[in-house]
């Protein structure tokens, strides 16, 4: 996946109001900041899942501290 077809998911995420989120197995390489945006996306729904496994993350952005409703 690259960085612009990730950043397109977030935001699509964002104005449907998934509270769940896979992202496994798409080569990414970082996350962007902008994930920390998923922490209100509606007044009633939050990110609740959010799956990275199988990608090549070395570290997470700071911003992911802001999901505070990941089970």
């Amino acid at each position: 996946m690259t960085p612009k077809n990730l950043l397109e998911r977030i935001e699509q995420v964002k104005r449907d109001g998934v509270t769940e989120l896979d992202l496994s197995d798409e080569g990414i390489t970082e996350l962007p900041p902008v994930i920390g945006q998923l922490t209100q996306l509606t007044q009633l729904t939050q990110l609740t899942w959010l799956d990275v496994s199988g990608n090549e993350l070395s570290s997470l952005p700071p911003e992911i501290g802001q999901l505070t409703r990941l089970e």
